[in-house]
């Protein structure tokens, strides 16, 4: 069985699987499931809020979605970022929105940093409420022989983002995660 074949596979599998309580569908990555636990509530006003500043900024004919799958069987990934920015008709997003949880960051900033780019995203938004900041990350070129962002800015929460050169995120009233859910004792 090709590569493309057993990813194909896979996503057959993925939608006729019910992930168990707690749990999201799975993303795909080197031919393995890769199952994370349901957002916690911080998590979820974090990624309404973003939805809700975007929605009424994009044109006609583009939408503000969550967790939808985006995927490159060249790649064998299928990632499902926490929100992306749209057309109806296109296979990639113009914008990835994750929101950092408190147990794997380096997948968002590590992994998906690499896949994005890869997959053709060609805006890619981190937004971390474990320490109140955000990346952006925009142009994808290939410099060192493999498609990544050229563009990189990471600013504290407070400070009004513009991403695309035209959308506009107000960072300020995001919440940020209590020491309880990042696993760390009180203060």
């Amino acid at each position: 069985m090709t590569e493309r074949a057993f990813f194909h596979r896979l996503c057959e599998l993925r939608e006729r699987f019910t992930p168990p309580p707690g749990f999201t569908h799975p993303e795909i990555s080197d031919g393995t499931f890769l199952m994370t636990r349901s957002p916690c509530r911080r998590h979820q006003v974090t990624a309404a809020d973003v939805r809700e500043q975007l929605a009424p900024q994009v044109s006609d004919g583009a939408g503000v979605f969550e967790a939808v799958d985006i995927g490159s069987e060249v790649l064998g990934k299928l990632r499902v970022p926490d929100l992306v920015v749209t057309t109806g008709g296109a296979a990639t997003p113009l914008l990835a929105v994750e929101i950092v949880s408190p147990a794997n960051p380096g997948m968002d900033y590590e992994v998906k940093s690499r896949d994005y780019p890869a997959m053709g995203v060609p805006h890619y938004l981190i937004l971390d409420p474990r320490d109140g900041t955000w990346t952006y990350q925009w142009q994808v070129g290939g410099r060192y022989g493999r498609p990544e962002y050229e563009n990189r800015l990471r600013l504290p929460y407070g400070n009004t983002l513009t991403v695309a050169g035209r959308w506009k995120v107000e960072t300020g009233g995001l919440p940020l995660y209590p020491r309880a859910d990042m696993t760390l004792a009180p203060e």
